[in-house]
């Protein structure tokens, strides 16, 4: 079974896009950019197209690499005040010399539709209301869909980023799967990989999941996107893989949407203080 990631997607965008026609909502997006990185930019078009499509207004804040610490900092407290932005990002990753960590909590927890304010992510750790990551919960929301459980299952997750890989272990065990996080520092990973019933793979490293690390039946979500010579990959060999996984995402088309599509209905929750 392939998870389609576009199909539902489609379904949550235009759930969204009901609810601000319905309400006759005027719903601003902003998102920060700093440099011209090519994937950020494909990533920031892909959200520009979905929040137009469901009727909110984007405004995208371009920056030089060159930009302090500071003065990002001072951008983002207008953002915070700024009555037409409901919600904003700021696309990772950034210039060495600004810190991530401080960027991200000057960000008001309201207006955090990425998820990763650490009040946000600590409300997610205790099971409250809260905007949540958009990765992490794309990835329960697709395999909700396709009515895969979770409880009792044994889920190894390839990855400790702050971005997914935390915060998804933190939601599955609030869904009582029994989690392992892997990462790089782990010693024969295939060893944790051969027991999983779900493993969800987010390392960027093209095609580290192979059917060999794998039991029959497994369910595979792939997170990853790297660019090869032949076109975009993920960290699973697909071609592979689907011949003994049971359930497996593709990509592109699998967990992409998904986290677009959480990021746009995320800002609506802000827009409606739903969280």
């Amino acid at each position: 079974m392939i998870l389609d990631g576009k199909k539902l997607s489609a379904k949550i965008l235009n759930s969204v896009k009901r609810k601000i026609v319905a309400k006759k909502l005027k719903i601003g997006l902003a998102v920060i950019i700093v440099g011209r990185h090519s994937a950020s930019l494909v990533y920031v078009h892909q959200k520009k197209l979905a929040a137009e499509k469901v009727g909110m207004r984007f405004y995208e804040k371009n920056f030089p690499t060159s930009i302090s610490e500071k003065q990002l900092l001072q951008e983002i407290e207008k953002l915070n005040r700024d009555k037409k932005i409901q919600g904003f990002i700021v696309q990772l990753p950034l210039p060495r010399q600004i810190s991530t960590r401080k960027i991200l909590e000057k960000i008001s927890p309201a207006k955090d539709v990425d998820g990763f304010h650490p009040l946000n992510l600590g409300r997610g750790l205790l099971d409250l209301s809260t905007l949540l990551p958009a990765t992490p919960a794309g990835i329960l929301r697709l395999l909700d869909f396709y009515k895969i459980p979770l409880k009792s299952k044994n889920v190894v997750v390839v990855g400790h980023s702050n971005i997914v890989g935390k915060p998804l272990a933190m939601l599955l065990i609030n869904r009582d799967a029994t989690v392992t996080v892997c990462h790089e520092f782990t010693k024969n990973l295939a060893s944790f990989t051969k027991n999983a019933d779900i493993v969800i793979s987010a390392t960027g490293v093209p095609k580290l999941i192979r059917a060999k690390m794998l039991k029959r039946n497994c369910v595979v979500v792939d997170c990853g996107c790297a660019k090869v010579d032949t076109g975009l990959v993920g960290d699973v060999d697909f071609d592979s893989v689907k011949k003994i996984a049971s359930a497996i995402t593709p990509v592109p088309g699998g967990v992409g949407p998904m986290t677009v599509a959480i990021l746009i209905e995320n800002t609506y929750f802000a827009s409606q203080n739903k969280f």
